[in-house]
């Protein structure tokens, strides 16, 4: 079997996501035939380093041996089995090492299966508190800008990406929007936190005018990850919690993304000294072998919904694969190596280098932002940049670098005009400056006259 047969099969019966289909009649899809580490190769030898952890979820590396031996001894077990009356050790070990090192005063998991979902629980759970409670005028949720929680119909409600909120207007749930704090929006010689104080004002604003009609406030903590990796500084998080304290509202963490060290610490919410009323987890939670996603919330939520039967206050919300024994094991795994390496602080040395890799692009003509929070770098492609002035989308700059990157042995999924790098954490040095002179030579190739 070779790449062409492959493809040829593939187009005949595969509707692919986030993709214009056409475009494959130019653009070839890569059928890959395994992984290892950081590298991916298709059918005919060509690697690929995959310097997005394929779309966020992949921590250590493909193929993980911990891992796999992991999911192998689960499968010789249980595979699956319900999770309503019923009930399996890794389901219950994962819930309790994820109360153990998440953010202080979480402590009930509900499962789901993807990250979408996790958000979807979080707002319908916020909802039904309230509700439990009396306070039925409570039916709306607080979102920032440049927002992305997922693209079921409730997480596109809370998510602020016009491609999909203009189509799909009409199914959508009537959502509060405050201008995000953005830092590459911040005034020239205005320090990240001073912009992310004086943005909090709008939210200030927003708590104060409608507290009583909202249920909750979603957020990514830290960087707006699909959003074009937007950052932000923490003291918002904090000025966040303390305000949603005082107008008693909820306060939901996105770290579906951001979350399992990809910021610089376990949980992106430590850096602003916070804890969530609910904390959505998915991708990196099980290494980025299987689907699963995790909802952390307090003992008083949780509560609200503690009731006889009768009394129809119940959470009645459910996947067929809610907690999956297989998806929790590889999630154990995965902690596991977390708990036996010194994974954050290694990362903090892997990120350095790519800083230090990208240093020269800092006086490039055409770039105008090189932004990085933990182990999220990312590098903004702009016509103008003394203005910050952005090339138009039509141009698709963001696709020369990613045909560029396939070409010298690099996965690189630009968003637009950003290019980013989010690689698995057993990146080694030499493939960082590998992954960072493609990425360079492919911006230089992008923002050229004629490109």
């Amino acid at each position: 079997m070779n790449n062409d047969q492959l493809i040829n099969r593939d187009l005949s019966v595969l509707w692919h996501p986030c993709t214009q289909m056409k475009d494959h009649e130019w653009l070839p899809v890569v059928p890959v035939k395994k992984g290892h580490g950081v590298w991916l190769e298709d059918f005919e030898g060509n690697r690929y380093l995959d310097a997005i952890s394929s779309w966020w979820v992949n921590l250590f590396g493909h193929a993980n041996p911990a891992i796999n031996q992991a999911l192998y001894e689960q499968m010789q077990s249980l595979e699956h089995v319900l999770l309503a009356g019923f009930s399996h050790e890794p389901a219950i070990e994962l819930a309790e090492r994820l109360v153990r090192i998440t953010p202080d005063g979480l402590s009930r998991v509900f499962y789901a299966d993807n990250g979408s979902s996790a958000v979807e629980v979080a707002l319908k759970m916020s909802f039904h508190y309230w509700h439990n409670l009396g306070h039925n005028r409570r039916t709306r949720f607080i979102k920032l800008t440049n927002s992305y929680h997922g693209e079921t119909l409730g997480a596109l409600s809370v998510g602020d990406v016009e491609l999909y909120t203009d189509t799909y207007k009409p199914l959508l749930l009537d959502t509060i929007s405050v201008p995000s704090p953005d830092c590459f929006e911040r005034e020239p010689g205005v320090s990240c936190e001073e912009h992310s104080r004086v943005m909090f004002q709008h939210m200030e604003q927003t708590l104060a005018r409608y507290a009583d009609e909202t249920c909750a406030v979603i957020l990514e903590p830290l960087v707006q990850c699909a959003g074009n990796m937007r950052m932000y500084h923490p003291v918002y998080l904090k000025l966040l919690r303390d305000a949603c304290d005082r107008y008693n509202i909820h306060l939901i963490a996105d770290e579906i993304a951001v979350g399992f060290g990809r910021t610089g610490t376990l949980f992106a919410s430590e850096q602003g000294g916070i804890s969530p009323d609910f904390l959505c987890l998915s991708k990196g939670l099980t290494g980025g072998y299987l689907p699963l996603s995790a909802v952390l919330t307090s003992e008083d939520i949780y509560s609200a919904f503690y009731d006889d039967y009768q009394n129809l206050r119940a959470f009645l919300h459910s996947h067929s694969y809610t907690g999956n024994p297989l998806g929790c094991s590889a999630a154990l795994a995965t902690l596991d190596i977390f708990e036996q390496n010194d994974v954050i602080a290694n990362n903090h040395k892997l990120a350095a280098h790519m800083a230090a890799a990208v240093e020269e692009l800092h006086d490039h003509p055409h770039v105008g932002d090189i932004r990085q929070t933990g182990m999220i770098l990312a590098i903004e492609m702009v016509q103008d940049k003394a203005g910050k002035k952005a090339y138009p989308w039509q141009e698709r700059r963001g696709l020369k670098v990613y045909q560029h990157a396939l070409k010298n042995s690099v996965l690189l999924r630009p968003l637009g005009n950003v290019i980013y790098f989010m690689p698995p954490y057993v990146i080694t040095p030499e493939e960082i400056e590998l992954m960072a002179r493609v990425a360079i030579d492919g911006i230089g190739l992008a923002t050229s006259v004629n490109a």
